[in-house]
């Protein structure tokens, strides 16, 4: 007898995560509304989801079936499960996926979910260590990215940084970081948001081929998850440069698979070194790729995903057969 597909509810919320997360073996259930407000933006036109990524209008959420609510943001869990979510939808197996570590304080604030029935699912290690889970049940899923069929030429003796909206988010995305490192380097920037100031937008399916004539890829971001961006250009075999925060130091090796450090002038030189000699820039992208096709593979990811969503929903059925005894 054929195993039934896991029916998962969720939000469009991060699209290059949500198109990784449908390469597994069950269905995606997204709500869309005419007005494409957050969440609520269908499968849009940026990534080539596949026919396991479906759209449901608000109004028939209701009356669909589902085995599984994946909440991606405070809004979903405190607000919109409550708005298109039926009585009994909402008693159905939950996982809450955190993107992020705490903004409020780093490590005095309690996560919105504070409930022995969820799974909470943090991307890094350095988020669940950062957060006060209360008594949530936690579990970390590292990120997983696809294998490009190319590889990176670094015939460009420049460095390319990919963060969208970059200018408005601030010292936390680390604008002034990129401001000040500009000033001694060539740099593009690329990304939603970034007219003006760098290159405008590439589009997922795009980016690989786009980034890969670059030198170096620098990552100015302060504070933040281990960016998938991070993951796919080390994909690419592209160096990675960044700040030696979060989760970049149990990642990256200095002068192995890439390099960090606190220090920006530190950095900076390290990019002219690189700059001026490409083959240490692709024995350095070379060795990134190999840490990357062992850790953050899409086959990995997927897996952990399956039986994530497996376990989450045989323990809410094991749980109502018990109460029915």
């Amino acid at each position: 007898m054929q195993q039934k597909r896991p029916r998962i509810f969720t939000w469009h919320i991060h699209g290059s995560y949500l198109f990784y997360l449908s390469q597994g073996n069950y269905d995606i259930f997204i709500p869309v509304k005419e007005e494409k407000t957050e969440g609520y933006y269908g499968r849009g036109e940026t990534f080539p989801f596949g026919a396991n990524v479906i759209e449901v209008p608000v109004s028939q959420v209701k009356d669909t079936e589902f085995d599984c609510i994946l909440f991606q943001t405070n809004k979903n869990y405190l607000e919109d499960q409550f708005e298109i979510l039926s009585a009994e939808q909402r008693e159905l197996p939950k996982i809450y996926l955190e993107h992020d570590p705490p903004r409020q304080h780093p490590t005095d604030t309690r996560h919105a979910v504070n409930d022995a029935d969820i799974l909470l699912v943090h991307v890094t290690h350095f988020n669940r260590l950062m957060w006060d889970n209360n008594s949530t049940p936690t579990k970390v899923i590292e990120h997983g990215v696809s294998t490009p069929d190319i590889t990176c030429s670094g015939e460009l003796e420049k460095g390319i940084v990919v963060i969208n909206n970059l200018p408005s988010r601030g010292r936390l995305l680390g604008w002034d970081i990129f401001q000040e490192v500009k000033k001694h380097v060539p740099l593009d920037l690329i990304g939603m948001g970034t007219e003006g100031h760098g290159l405008g937008e590439v589009l997922h399916p795009q980016l690989p081929e786009f980034i890969s004539k670059y030198r170096f890829f620098f990552n100015p971001i302060r504070y933040t998850s281990h960016g998938l961006a991070v993951c796919e250009a080390m994909m690419l075999g592209i160096p990675v440069i960044a700040m030696a925060t979060t989760e970049m130091p149990i990642v990256i090796q200095n002068d192995r698979n890439g390099f960090i450090h606190t220090d920006i002038a530190v950095l900076v030189s390290k990019m002219k070194e690189l700059l001026k000699n490409k083959q240490q820039a692709l024995d350095m992208g070379a060795q990134g790729r190999a840490t990357v096709l062992n850790r953050y593979n899409i086959k990995r990811f997927i897996e952990d995903w399956e039986e994530t969503f497996k376990q989450v929903i045989a323990r809410k059925e094991s749980m109502q057969n018990l109460i029915m005894i």
